[in-house]
């Protein structure tokens, strides 16, 4: 079984399966992952990113009970939205980073170490997608295990909001064990999380010098959809929406500097 499989709990190593939303669409990429996790023997299941409040899929969440606990990477409705329905069916509590996510729990925090399902999850906040975004890791069957929510997807790149932050962010994933497995929030798992850390950050490094050029040809005062215009000419104007996002804060970010 290969991604995308809608409908099918797809195990990716003994402490890992996903389930894939059928949400496909620009944003989303095939549609939102869902992490199921349990250490190999554990009872209980930690369910991450139960995806929107879409009965039909959340029900395929809640067969895989009993489940210990549920997770969010961050605030984002295709993530979050069908977690308290989630909770209510299967009677497991919520946390995030974000304390008005959480129900039944308290908040999660930056170097937290969260015990469950037989694993020890240690939360790594890294902002830059959203403010709250975080990553969780935990080791299983030798191996370091990542999910990474929308902060590295499995193909493309992500929507920023500071890229100071997310700089910062990639530097910390980059610092990860070689070879580390990504489990991200939308398209497929990544091989060496830490080598796509680093093509992430050679990525942001080239579109900074290419809006530095912009800026240079257009002026100090260019707005990010004229930006868009010239840096993302490539790309298909259906997503220049998002991209202008990413400008705005690749413009905060060089203009900070100056």
């Amino acid at each position: 079984m290969t991604h995308p499989a809608y409908g099918k709990l797809r195990e990716v190593s003994t402490a890992a399966s996903v389930l894939l939303e059928n949400n496909p669409s620009m944003m989303t990429l095939e549609g939102t992952n869902t992490w199921v996790l349990r250490a190999p023997g554990s009872r209980s299941c930690v369910v991450v990113d139960p995806g929107y409040e879409d009965v039909e899929h959340l029900e395929r969440v809640a067969a895989v009970e009993p489940v210990e606990l549920i997770l969010l990477t961050h605030h984002h409705p295709d993530h979050s939205e069908g977690a308290p329905w989630l909770a209510e069916r299967v009677g497991a509590p919520v946390r995030a980073f974000q304390a008005d996510l959480c129900l039944g729990a308290e908040p999660i925090a930056d170097d937290d170490v969260v015990t469950a399902a037989g694993l020890e999850i240690a939360v790594l906040h890294t902002p830059g997608h959203t403010d709250d975004s975080v990553s969780l890791r935990f080791d299983a069957a030798g191996r370091t295990h990542v999910l990474t929510g929308d902060t590295v997807l499995g193909r493309g790149t992500t929507v920023l909001t500071d890229l100071g932050h997310y700089l910062r962010s990639l530097k910390l994933l980059c610092a990860l064990p070689e070879g580390a497995l990504g489990l991200p929030g939308h398209g497929p798992e990544l091989a060496d999380l830490t080598a796509t850390a680093r093509e992430y950050s050679a990525h942001r490094e080239q579109r900074l010098d290419q809006v530095r050029t912009a800026l240079r040809q257009l002026g100090p005062e260019a707005t990010p959809r004229q930006v868009v215009e010239i840096v993302y000419a490539d790309v298909d104007p259906s997503l220049w929406g998002p991209a202008e996002s990413s400008v705005v804060a690749q413009l905060e970010y060089l203009r900070s500097e100056g």
